[in-house]
C-alpha cells in the first residue's frame, strides 16, 4: 500500500518519538540506578516525550527522511536523535562496570519496543474486518523497524554509541582507554559510513534479523 507523505508522517510519528525518548529515559534511569542523578536532577528520568525532543533530531530529520523517501518513492533510511540524556560516569558506584549496563539500557529498550510493537502487529492481524486493523498494522510494523535500526545502530561499536561504551566497559582498561579517544571522532566516522553506503551495508542484516526474530515470536 503506497502512502503519501501524510499518512507516512501520521504512520509513523508515535513509533519514533516513542523509540527515541524511551531510549533515552532508559539511560537516565539506570544512571540513576546506579548511583548517578544527574538525569534525575535535570528531569530527565521520565516517560514525558516532550522532556527529550530534540527539534533537529527527533521532529525535523525524519520528516525530511520521509519527504524524500516519499518523493523518490524509495525506502529511506529513517532515523533520529534525542536530546542526549545527561550521565556523569564517574558519580557511577563503579564506574567503568556500570558504565555497561548504563550504555545497554538504551537498546534493550529498543527492543522492548519492537515487541511490544509486534504483539500490537499480531493484535492487528486478528481483527481484519475492524477499521482499526490496518493504521495499527501499519503503525505496528513501523514500531518494529524503527526499535529495530535504532537497537542495532546504537549497538555498533564505536564511540559514542552505546555499542561504543559497551565496548570500553568489556575492554581491559589500557585497551579502554586508547579505544575511548575515538570518541570526538566517532560521529565523522559514522556520517562516513552513512554517505558511503557502508553503514547499511554493516547493519541491514541484523536489521532484517531482528525483524524476522520478532515475526516469529509472534507468528507472523
Amino acid at each position: 500500500m503506497e502512502l503519501n507523505l501524510v499518512q507516512q508522517i501520521a504512520v509513523y510519528a508515535l513509533p519514533v518519538i516513542f523509540a527515541i525518548t524511551l531510549h533515552e529515559a532508559a539511560h537516565g534511569y539506570i544512571a540513576k540506578h546506579f548511583g548517578d542523578m544527574t538525569a534525575y536532577s535535570a528531569g530527565r528520568v521520565s516517560l514525558n516525550p516532550i522532556r527529550h525532543i530534540d527539534p533537529v533530531g527527533t521532529i525535523l530529520v525524519p520528516l525530511l527522511i520521509l519527504a524524500v523517501s516519499s518523493l523518490s518513492g524509495g525506502g529511506g533510511f529513517l532515523f533520529g536523535w534525542a536530546k542526549p540524556v545527561p550521565v556523569n560516569f564517574g558519580n557511577l558506584r563503579h564506574p567503568k562496570k556500570d558504565m555497561l549496563w548504563v550504555a545497554l539500557a538504551g537498546p534493550a529498550s529498543n527492543l522492548a519496543m519492537a515487541l511490544i510493537w509486534g504483539i500490537f502487529l499480531k493484535l492487528a492481524m486478528g481483527m481484519p474486518g475492524s477499521s482499526f486493523s490496518l493504521p495499527l498494522a501499519l503503525m505496528a510494523k513501523a514500531g518494529v523497524t524503527i526499535n529495530a535500526v535504532l537497537m542495532v545502530l546504537n549497538l555498533l561499536p564505536l564511540p559514542p554509541l552505546d555499542g561504543g561504551r559497551i565496548a570500553v566497559s568489556l575492554l581491559p582498561s589500557r585497551l579502554a582507554y586508547r579505544f575511548a579517544q575515538l570518541e570526538p571522532y566517532g560521529m565523522v566516522i559514522l556520517l562516513a559510513l552513512l554517505f558511503t553506503g557502508l553503514l547499511s551495508a554493516i547493519i541491514w542484516p541484523f536489521i532484517a534479523l531482528t525483524m524476522s526474530l520478532i515475526y516469529y515470536i509472534f507468528g507472523i
